[in-house]
């Protein structure tokens, strides 16, 4: 196995690996190690039927399945994020971290390119723990004093009166309330394997506890405009074959909309996670 790294704030690109099959445990555990240090992973030259993608996922945990869009139906575990060449809308744009709308997101997320645009269709990254860090010591006391308030975008997308399952129209997705039930999270929350801070923020984050509108709108806008700063960042140029794993504890990741008229075909896995702690966990 090599590892190269991506930049010098996170990512790595490992080489020299395949992932199907029955991968050694001593592998699959520095492959892990890989991708908490690093934040996200890509694995290149793979090859995977998505009932192979599944049992290697499931070596992380037990699967999470997204509750506004369905999978496969051959394999529901499974779901197929497609944009097709006359969709102009794809999912996933804009910095967020997989699940911040439930009270337990996901922990890891593994994405597998399968049809990919001849130019344009990457992903960029940024580094939560390293949005904590850069911050002033005043502001990071404030913002672990403060608890954020998230709705998934298919829910603030009904509060506008627009339909996710007719945006995402190629995809199998479904509408979600507009009241739906708002998720709370700690802003400077406790990645429960490394024990760091991180500087959980994403574009599911609607709203501060306690706090009006017009006074949380103007803190959630500079920590996001922060943490997407180009040294916080990584850019993953995805090939077919291409399996990207990143954990959704200490990364925001972004889906580029920069390829209209082309088609961008992957296959998406979820892993479960718990629930949220603050840092320093709350006596």
């Amino acid at each position: 196995m090599q590892i190269t790294r991506l930049t010098g704030t996170l990512g790595a690109e490992v080489t020299g690996i395949q992932v199907s099959g029955d991968m050694p445990a001593a592998e699959f555990d520095a492959l892990k190690s890989a991708l908490l240090r690093h934040g996200v992973i890509a694995i290149r030259d793979q090859s995977l039927t998505p009932a192979e993608q599944l049992a290697f996922v499931r070596r992380f945990g037990d699967i999470h399945f997204h509750p506004h869009v369905h999978g496969l139906p051959e394999q529901p575990e499974v779901m197929e994020i497609l944009k097709t060449e006359t969709d102009t809308s794809n999912f996933g744009s804009g910095w967020h971290t997989d699940q911040m709308f439930l009270t337990e997101p996901a922990n890891y997320t593994c994405l597998y390119g399968l049809e990919i645009p001849d130019c344009g269709g990457d992903t960029l990254f940024a580094c939560m723990r390293q949005g904590y860090r850069t911050l002033s010591p005043a502001m990071q006391r404030l913002a672990r004093s403060l608890r954020t308030l998230n709705r998934s975008v298919a829910s603030q997308m009904a509060g506008r009166s627009a339909s996710a399952a007719k945006t995402f129209s190629s995809m199998r997705a479904k509408d979600a309330p507009a009241d739906e039930t708002l998720a709370e999270h700690p802003m400077v929350r406790l990645h429960p394997e490394t024990g760091e801070p991180v500087l959980y923020v994403g574009l599911h984050s609607v709203g501060l506890a306690g706090f009006s509108e017009a006074e949380a709108k103007p803190l959630l806008d500079f920590l996001m405009q922060h943490q997407a700063r180009p040294e916080n960042t990584c850019r993953l140029r995805w090939q077919p074959g291409t399996l990207a794993i990143w954990d959704n504890r200490s990364v925001l990741h972004n889906a580029i909309n920069d390829y209209h008229g082309q088609r961008r075909r992957m296959h998406r896995i979820t892993v479960k996670g718990g629930p949220t702690k603050a840092y320093p966990e709350a006596a």
